[in-house]
């Protein structure tokens, strides 16, 4: 439990004895810090919650909770002061907040972790482009967010497995061939094909002048599929499974999991089409499985995909999809829950589009004709760690216009040169000591009366960031991540303005700013690994 965890139960605890020891009422109680801190360090609404069972007014509450917490924290509160209706906040002492920097820095680079924590295994798709092309800046945000939340999910303690799922069966794939084929034999590309510069380097063109349709197809696709993993490699992107389509289909999965849906009566035919009854299981229309010509539909794939891997154990399932998916979250619940799962398993993610802009433009793209910026060119333009951090930077939920001039910039309006440069500038001042200093300050640490504004202000920064973690990880947001990764570097370029570090007298105080500037620096570099960002130490 980390320091301000331990902060928080004492809140609870205190408020709990006030009302005979019951720990369930008064767990609702929160601690937050004001807007402005001669508010306080922290304050709790736990009078406001109290007040009603206990027939109290609030403002006595609180009186009665800021005596309780006195005791029990001691030196560690150094006074509470009532507001407003009934807030207490809460001042804590410079003793306190060394003794939570102590405990930051004994966490190491798991500080805010749930290394160990009995989760739940988790599956995260995401990408899961078409095979049929090189993957786009449209791609990018969702490799992007996919991986970062993925990270997230890994160092809060859950045993995620990251897939890509290759659409590798359908007519997209055989207009691949076709284009390739026309492309090597001179003729014109068929209308609803692939019409990309790339479409001519898959296959060789004798080769694919000569193969038959079926054969040029897979080739071209397994070429395609080549280029793919190899972008989204060089972007910081691993998958742990690639999971074909075709193989549903060619191993019977498709079809198992028709007759199971129909021995459960789940399924039924009109007009010469199978449908399964979504509507049964809250979807707004039935969805059909099985065209009435006998093709079988992308979601009839779904659900056979979706069931192999409930098969493998997987009890949460996430999907991370482009936003002309939205709505389809729903007809996927459906679908679990017919296969008799818990339709609660499945979290559909959608992320909105990304606008690249360049010399004030935007840049337009269309992958069937070949006019979009590809993941490659992005990062050739703009650099791996510049590409991730502003496509994480904001909701998924909401557009991004990713200016690759800002991108370029190396200036302290770029966010992500500015939380680097942060993560250097300590790595430089480190290095300037003597050595074996840092484990020195470490062992020496201890508090001093009084801490700097500033050093309070970056101290409270670090002891939040596993609470951002934790709300990240709940809402699915990586951009609070990228969020809490600013604020470290700003609270610390003011820290870094505000107090000499090297050099600083008496050596009580060199001693602490050291170890607050080596918290700050390891908290940085863990922020920015989530993101799948570098933090580099020279810059």
């Amino acid at each position: 439990m980390g320091p301000l965890e331990q902060l928080h139960a004492a809140v609870r605890d205190c408020a709990a004895a006030l009302v005979d020891g019951d720990g369930a009422f008064a767990a609702s109680a929160k601690l937050e810090r004001p807007p402005r801190p001669e508010l306080g360090d922290y304050s709790t609404n736990a009078a406001l919650l109290l007040a009603p069972r206990l027939g109290v007014p609030p403002r006595e509450v609180a009186e009665r909770l800021g005596e309780k917490l006195a005791a029990r924290l001691g030196g560690g509160l150094e006074r509470t002061d009532v507001a407003g209706p009934g807030f207490l906040n809460l001042f804590v002492s410079d003793a306190w907040l060394t003794d939570a920097l102590a405990g930051v820095l004994e966490a190491g680079d798991r500080f805010g972790s749930l290394e160990g924590a009995a989760h739940e295994p988790v599956d995260i798709e995401f990408v899961s482009a078409n095979p049929t092309g090189p993957v786009h800046i449209g791609h990018a945000r969702g490799a992007a967010y996919g991986d970062a939340l993925a990270r997230l999910l890994a160092f809060r303690g859950f045993d995620v497995t990251r897939e890509f799922y290759v659409n590798d069966y359908g007519s997209q794939v055989r207009k691949l061939g076709e284009s390739v084929r026309a492309l090597a034999r001179g003729e014109p590309v068929p209308e609803d094909g692939y019409h990309g510069e790339y479409v001519a380097t898959l296959v060789d063109p004798q080769r694919a002048a000569t193969l038959g349709i079926d054969e040029l197809s897979r080739e071209a696709l397994a070429a395609c599929l080549a280029q793919i993993k190899g972008s989204l490699e060089r972007f910081g992107v691993n998958f742990d499974v690639w999971f074909s389509e075709r193989s549903l289909h060619d191993s019977g999965a498709v079809d198992a999991v028709l007759a199971q849906l129909a021995a459960q009566g789940e399924s039924f035919t009109t007009e010469g089409a199978l449908w399964l009854r979504t509507t049964a299981h809250g979807d707004d229309k039935d969805r059909v499985l099985v065209r009435s010509d006998g093709e079988p539909t992308y979601f009839c794939s779904d659900i056979a995909y979706l069931e192999d891997k409930r098969s493998r154990g997987f009890r949460r399932l996430l999907y991370v999809w482009g936003s002309d998916h939205h709505g389809y979250e729903a007809r996927m619940k459906a679908a679990c829950a017919a296969l008799g799962g818990d339709p609660d398993s499945i979290e559909l993610i959608t992320f909105q589009f990304v606008h690249l802009v360049g010399g004030g433009e935007r840049i337009a793209m269309s992958k069937r004709e070949g006019e979009y910026v590809t993941l490659d060119e992005l990062v050739d333009q703009v650099g791996v760690d510049a590409a991730r951090f502003f496509l994480l930077a904001r909701s998924h939920d909401t557009p991004v216009e990713l200016d690759a001039d800002l991108a370029r910039r190396e200036s302290g309006d770029n966010p992500v040169y500015y939380v680097q440069y942060a993560h250097a500038r300590i790595a430089s001042m480190l290095a300037k000591l003597q050595p074996g200093r840092v484990e020195q300050a470490l062992a020496e640490l201890a508090a001093f009366e009084p801490l700097h504004p500033s050093e309070r202000a970056l101290a409270k920064r670090l002891l939040a960031f596993p609470d951002n973690l934790a709300d990240a990880t709940e809402r699915r947001a990586p951009h609070r991540v990228a969020a809490a990764a600013l604020e470290i570097a700003q609270e610390f370029t003011a820290f870094y303005r505000d107090c000499r570090v090297v050099g600083a007298e008496p050596r009580q105080t060199e001693s602490f700013r050291i170890a607050l500037a080596l918290a700050s620096q390891r908290t940085i570099a863990t922020a920015l690994g989530l993101l799948g960002v570098g933090a580099p130490e020279v810059m």
